[in-house]
């Protein structure tokens, strides 16, 4: 399995490439910005992506979206929660300078314990809200992908629209942290001095 964490962007968002090399299928996780560079990693495995999976709907963490799927004909999976997001003015202008208002695209609602075939690899779905109602984390073969729930020294935020602090703890503690220790923790931006952590190390933290 290959697994890619892309740097992009001014708010210093990580997109992840999830890749299987035999099937050559691939899936991205919060592409937010810099194609150019998110596509220089789909060329270097040659992969054919075959879904783009959104971890929450912030503007921040969608703003590829349009583009990649006009790239490569792509699905998008979200959590029905956080779909509204996508609709917001503020997203749909980002969109339209970074993508194009030409590209129609049909959505699919994820939800927690939904699998997500890539290749012979399965991506499982934990649902994770407080940062967000529909936050999700991504969970394969020990590796956590954790959006804007859990990064490598804090969590996200929660004042935003449909965050609350003690949702977002109780999904740090029982959805996450009650993961095998030598779980990796992959964040959704790089906010602490480390680009991936474990769900050991977080528990000094959280429990």
């Amino acid at each position: 399995m290959v697994i890619e964490q892309i740097l992009v962007g001014h708010m210093a968002v990580f997109c992840y490439l999830i890749g299987d090399e035999e099937s050559g299928e691939a899936v991205l996780v919060d592409p937010a910005s810099d194609f150019d560079r998110i596509m220089t990693f789909i060329e270097k495995y040659n992969f054919t992506i075959k879904k783009i999976i959104n971890t929450h709907g912030h503007f921040d963490h969608i703003g590829g979206n349009r583009y990649f799927i006009k790239k490569t004909g792509a699905e998008l999976l979200i959590h029905e929660r956080d779909y509204f997001f996508l609709n917001k003015s503020v997203s749909r202008f980002l969109e339209f300078i970074r993508g194009g208002r030409a590209v129609k695209f049909d959505v699919r609602f994820i939800d927690d314990g939904d699998q997500i075939p890539v290749g012979k690899h399965t991506i499982k779905v934990i649902h994770t809200p407080g940062h967000s109602p529909g936050s999700i984390c991504l969970y394969v073969e020990g590796n956590l992908f954790t959006g804007d729930t859990l990064f490598t020294e804090g969590t996200g935020r929660t004042d935003f629209k449909g965050g609350c602090q003690d949702t977002i703890m109780d999904s740090i503690r029982n959805r996450i942290l009650s993961l095998p220790d030598e779980t990796i923790i992959w964040p959704g931006h790089h906010y602490g001095r480390f680009p991936v952590s474990t769900v050991k190390e977080q528990k000094r933290y959280y429990l």
